[in-house]
């Protein structure tokens, strides 16, 4: 490593959207290298990918970051949250992963919430109020409308989770992530019995949690240009990741733009909000990551800006054009069947005002989720 003056590391982000592959000397803090990947996501019913495109994006990312990646000592994983992964005895996906936009899972959340005792019970007993976007409530829409899969998966795994285990041949997941599940329980930083069993999903199924600073494993041979042995930390969740990143610490909250859009701070205490809003998610350190989070963010506007054939960029001043976003209906306010609304238009709107509109729409519903 001539060319370096520390180690060089290998962080990975698999997204709704794309894999995202960054090489970066420790010692310095320089990026060495870079590689980046689409995969698909279905539309339709519900929002699915199939885990094997995120490998196939990983794979391609990876190899666009050339010699560097062999040279890495280390490398970690974090990937879009909430994701439902079913594998088979062999570890092949049973189905497409259900991903975390996906609402058809709303009438399991309610359900799931008034059999355990109502949102109180949930905040006190888990650290959130699970919505159509938990996990937990994932594997119950499963296991109610396609119970031939859920008796095929012989492992359960976040999207993170799935391609950490590819590279290592381990099953492991990390507290940041598993709080996002529903079924891991923040008081006692342990899978809830309780839960599992309201929802018919063995212990046996879900992966060893990992603590923070812990090694997942290190990675097996494979088709991936790492040297066989380089040690694969245990990953995360994208919030708690970029948390981590940006050195977060108590006291600063942060709003982030991306297909969803997201306000968090880290936080020493626990959090349980009985309203739902706020998310009690576990960070990468230790501590703890109040989140509230909306479906709708950059992903509705390319929507718009796709619709009316223009750049994102194309935004014009003026005009009196409202957008509401909800294009996948909408997490915060908790409204899994809403749709988007345009109002407001007169003969002079133009599309570029309608475009502004949609940025306005999308960063005011994240405010209104950070208030």
């Amino acid at each position: 490593m001539s060319t370096a003056e520390g180690p060089l590391v290998v962080g990975i982000d698999s997204s709704t959207q794309s894999a995202k592959a960054l090489v970066v000397d420790v010692g310095t803090g320089r990026i060495v290298a870079t590689g980046q990947a689409p995969h698909r996501v279905t539309t339709g019913a519900g929002r699915e990918s199939d885990p094997r495109d995120w490998w196939s994006a990983l794979t391609e990312a990876v190899r666009a970051c050339g010699p560097a990646a062999h040279q890495a000592a280390a490398v970690s994983v974090e990937g879009q949250q909430h994701g439902l992964v079913t594998l088979d005895a062999e570890g092949s996906p049973v189905r497409p992963a259900l991903l975390w936009n996906d609402v058809r899972s709303a009438p399991q959340a309610r359900r799931l919430v008034a059999e355990l005792g109502g949102p109180q019970v949930w905040a006190d007993r888990i650290g959130s109020v699970p919505g159509a976007s938990f996990t937990a409530a994932k594997w119950a829409w499963l296991a109610e409308h396609e119970p031939e899969s859920a008796r095929a998966t012989a492992a359960v795994r976040l999207p993170h989770d799935y391609l950490t285990e590819r590279l290592t041949g381990r099953g492991t997941t990390d507290r940041g992530d598993a709080s996002g599940t529903g079924w891991w329980a923040g008081p006692t930083e342990a899978y809830d019995d309780t839960v599992l069993e309201l929802i018919g999903l063995d212990r046996g199924l879900l992966p060893e949690v990992v603590a923070p600073g812990e090694v997942a494993g290190t990675v097996r041979e494979g088709e991936l240009p790492f040297a066989r042995g380089t040690l694969v930390a245990a990953g995360t969740g994208d919030n708690a990741a970029a948390a981590l990143g940006l050195g977060l610490r108590p006291g600063t909250p942060v709003l982030s733009l991306g297909t969803s859009g997201t306000a968090y701070a880290v936080s020493t205490r626990r959090p349980a909000d009985p309203t739902g809003t706020v998310a009690g998610f576990a960070d990468a350190r230790g501590d703890w990551l109040p989140l509230a989070c909306t479906l709708n963010c950059t992903q509705a506007v390319d929507r718009v800006a796709a619709l009316f054939g223009l750049d994102r960029e194309a935004v014009e001043p003026g005009g009196s054009a409202t957008f509401l976003p909800y294009l996948d209906g909408e997490r915060t306010p908790n409204l899994p069947h809403a749709s988007g609304l345009l109002t407001g238009l007169r003969h002079d709107t133009t599309p570029g005002q309608i475009l502004q509109a949609a940025y306005d729409g999308a960063v005011h519903s994240l405010l209104d989720a950070l208030g």
